[in-house]
C-alpha cells in the first residue's frame, strides 16, 4: 500500500477515534444526567440513516468518477447527469417528507426512507446500463431527501433543551463520516463494491429503529397520552418526573387546536414570516456558499490548483470535516447558534477569496511570475480550501438543519420543513449543475462569487436569525407570537 494512503488512513482512524472519544466524554461528564444518556442513545441509532445518506448520495461520485465512466462507457455529460439525479430525487423526497413525518410519525417516515435507499444501491451495484444506474441514483436521492428533514426534526423533538444543539450536530457528523467513508473507500474499492457497502449502515438502521421511541411531540400532537409518557420515560429515564414536560407539550397542542388546519398559504402569514424567512434563508445560503460544488469536484479543483494526489487531498478534506463537526457539536450549546454561524460564514468568505486569489496567481504566474511561486500557490490553495471546509463544518453545515427543526411552529412544521428542505436540495442541484461551468469560465471568479455570498450570509444571520440556545421548542414557538 502506498505510504501516502497509509498516512491518510491513519488520519481518518484518528479522526474517528476523536469523534468516539467526544461521545464518551459527553456521556461521562460530571454534570451529565440520565436525560443526557438516553437522548444520546436514540440519536446514535437514528444517525445510522444519516451515515448512509451522507455516504452514498453526496460522497459517492467524486472518488469513482473515472471508474464508472470507463466501465459503462459514459460521456462526461452523461456522468454529470447521473451525479445530478441525486438532487432531483432528494427534491421529491423533500416534498414528501413533511407529509410522511406527520402521517406516519418520525419513525415511520425513516422506515419508508430506508426502502428506496436499499433498492437504489442495489440498482447501482448491478447496473449494466444507463437506466438502472440513473434509477438507482434517483432512488438514493429520494431516500436522502426524506431523511434530511425527518432526522433533524426527530432529534430536536427528543433532545432536552440543554443538549439539543449538541445532539443536533450529530446529524451533520454522521453525514461527514459518510462522505469520509466514500472518499476512503474510493481509494481501495471498485465502484460496485463501494455502492454495495452503503447498504450495511441502512440495515443496521432498520434494526435500530425497532428499539427507539416515537417522537414525544408527535405523540402529543396526535393525543396519544400513554405512549407520550412511555416515550418520555424511555428518553429521560424511568425515575425521571416527566409530568411538567408532558404538560407543556399538551398545552401547546391544545393552544394550536383553536387554529385551523395549516395550509401551504399559512406559511406566508405575518406570524410565521420570521421563522420561515430565517429557516429558508439559511438553507439557501448553506448551498450557495458553494460547498457541494467544492466537495463534488474537489479532485478536479485540486488538480487545477496544481496539487498532485488530488484524491488523497479530497480525503484530507473529508477527514477535516469530521474533526471540525465534532468541535462544532461541543460548542453548539455553549457558544450559541448565531455566533457559530457568523464565525463560520466569515471564515468561508476569507478562504473563498484566498482560493480565488491562488487561482488568479496561477494564471498570472504562467506569464509574469517565476516558477518558484508554484509551491507557494499550491500551499495557499490547499490551506484555504481546508479553512473553507473547517469553517463550513463549524457552523453553516450543521446549524441550518438544527434551526429548521427548532424555529418552525408545530402546526406547520411538516409543511414548512418540506419547503425548507426542498429549497436546500433545489439550491444544491443548481450549484452542482453550474459549478463546473462557472469554474471552467473563471476558476478565480467562481470562488470570489462564493466569497460574496458568504459575506451576505454573515449579514443575514446578524439581522434575521434568532438565538435558540437553552430554550424549549415551546418557548421558541411562543417567542414568535
Amino acid at each position: 500500500m502506498p505510504r501516502y494512503v497509509q498516512d491518510m488512513t491513519s488520519q481518518f482512524l484518528y479522526g474517528s477515534y476523536k469523534s468516539f472519544a467526544f461521545a464518551i466524554r459527553l456521556m461521562r461528564s460530571p454534570p451529565l444526567s440520565r436525560t443526557r444518556l438516553n437522548g444520546f442513545g436514540e440519536v446514535v441509532a437514528d444517525d445510522e440513516v444519516v451515515v448512509r445518506y451522507g455516504r452514498n448520495p453526496m460522497g459517492y461520485t467524486s472518488p469513482v468518477q473515472q471508474q464508472i465512466i470507463q466501465s459503462l462507457n459514459l460521456s462526461v455529460s452523461e456522468f454529470s447527469f447521473f451525479g445530478s439525479l441525486v438532487t432531483v430525487g432528494a427534491m421529491l423526497g423533500a416534498v414528501l417528507s413533511g407529509k410522511l413525518g406527520d402521517a406516519l410519525g418520525r419513525k415511520g417516515a425513516l422506515l419508508v426512507a430506508c426502502l428506496p435507499s436499499i433498492v437504489g444501491s442495489a440498482l447501482i451495484t448491478f447496473a449494466e446500463g444507463k437506466l438502472p444506474l440513473y434509477s438507482g441514483r434517483f432512488l438514493t436521492g429520494l431516500g436522502g431527501g426524506i431523511v434530511s428533514f425527518v432526522v433533524p426534526v426527530y432529534i430536536a423533538e427528543i433532545a432536552p433543551r440543554h443538549l439539543r444543539g449538541t445532539l443536533g450536530a450529530m446529524q451533520q457528523l454522521a453525514v461527514t463520516i459518510g462522505i469520509m467513508l466514500a472518499y476512503l473507500g474510493g481509494l481501495f474499492l471498485n465502484w460496485r463494491y463501494l455502492s454495495a457497502a452503503g447498504t450495511f449502515p441502512i440495515i443496521i438502521c432498520l434494526i435500530g429503529l425497532t428499539f427507539i421511541p416515537e417522537s414525544p411531540r408527535w405523540l402529543a400532537k396526535n393525543e396519544k397520552s400513554e405512549e407520550l409518557e412511555a416515550s418520555l420515560k424511555k428518553l429521560r429515564g424511568m425515575e425521571y418526573d416527566v409530568s411538567n414536560e408532558m404538560r407543556e407539550m399538551q398545552q401547546t397542542v391544545e393552544a394550536a387546536k383553536s387554529e385551523p388546519q395549516a395550509q401551504f398559504t399559512d406559511l406566508f402569514k405575518r406570524r410565521l414570516a420570521r421563522p420561515l424567512f430565517a429557516g429558508i434563508g439559511l438553507q439557501f445560503l448553506q448551498q450557495f456558499s458553494g460547498v457541494n460544488g467544492v466537495m463534488l469536484y474537489s479532485s478536479a479543483i485540486f488538480s487545477s490548483a496544481g496539487i498532485s494526489s488530488a484524491n488523497v487531498a479530497s480525503l484530507a478534506l473529508g477527514s477535516l470535516q469530521v474533526v471540525m463537526t465534532v468541535a462544532s457539536a461541543g460548542l453548539m450549546d455553549k457558544a450559541g447558534r448565531r455566533l457559530l454561524l457568523m464565525v463560520s460564514a466569515s471564515g468561508m468568505a476569507l478562504s473563498c477569496f484566498l482560493v480565488g486569489f491562488s487561482f488568479y496567481l496561477r494564471n498570472v504566474q504562467e506569464q509574469y511570475l517565476s516558477s518558484g511561486m508554484n509551491i507557494f500557490i499550491d500551499i495557499l490553495a490547499l490551506a484555504s480550501l481546508l479553512v473553507y471546509i473547517a469553517s463550513f463544518s463549524l457552523g453553516l453545515g450543521p446549524i441550518p438543519w438544527i434551526l429548521m427543526a427548532e424555529i418552525f411552529p408545530a402546526q406547520v412544521k411538516g409543511v414548512a420543513g418540506s419547503l425548507a428542505t426542498l429549497i436546500n436540495w433545489s439550491s444544491a442541484w443548481v450549484i452542482t449543475l453550474t459549478f463546473n461551468i462557472i469554474f471552467q469560465w473563471s476558476s478565480a471568479g467562481a470562488f470570489w462569487i462564493f466569497a460574496v455570498e458568504c459575506v451576505f450570509a454573515v449579514i443575514f444571520v446578524a439581522l434575521f436569525v434568532p438565538e435558540t440556545r437553552g430554550r424549549t421548542l415551546e418557548q421558541i414557538e411562543a417567542s414568535f407570537k
